[in-house]
């Protein structure tokens, strides 16, 4: 349970991460114009509200788990990162960057063992 919880919590990271990207697609690069624009995306805003789900989540998952299991497991979502970004958003990513990915993979693995 612990463990789905976990992966719970990493998709919600990631999905918050997902829609401030999109968010910041619309809006552009960021400056002291854009500002406000930022404040008021609907993007920004429901990435702010999941961010803080997850963390309500992540202090739960704290209080039952081993933080030498835990902390390490979230960076999963680096590996997601990676997937999201090049089947969503298109982006390029290099045999080097899979193999990262793959390296974390496998290090979690052991960890989590």
């Amino acid at each position: 349970m612990n463990y789905l919880l976990l992966v719970v919590n990493i998709l919600l990271l990631v999905s918050g991460q997902m829609l401030w990207k999109v968010g910041m697609q619309q809006i552009g690069t960021m400056g002291l114009g854009t500002i406000v624009e930022v404040i008021k995306s609907p993007y920004i805003i429901g990435g702010g509200l999941i961010y803080v789900l997850a963390t309500g989540l992540w202090l739960y998952i704290l209080s039952r788990m081993p933080f030498s299991i835990a902390y390490p497991f979230q960076s999963l979502a680096y590996v997601l990162g990676v997937v999201i970004g090049y089947v969503i958003f298109k982006e390029t990513v290099t045999p080097i960057q899979w193999a990262g990915a793959a390296i974390i993979v496998f290090g979690v693995y052991l960890i989590a063992r």
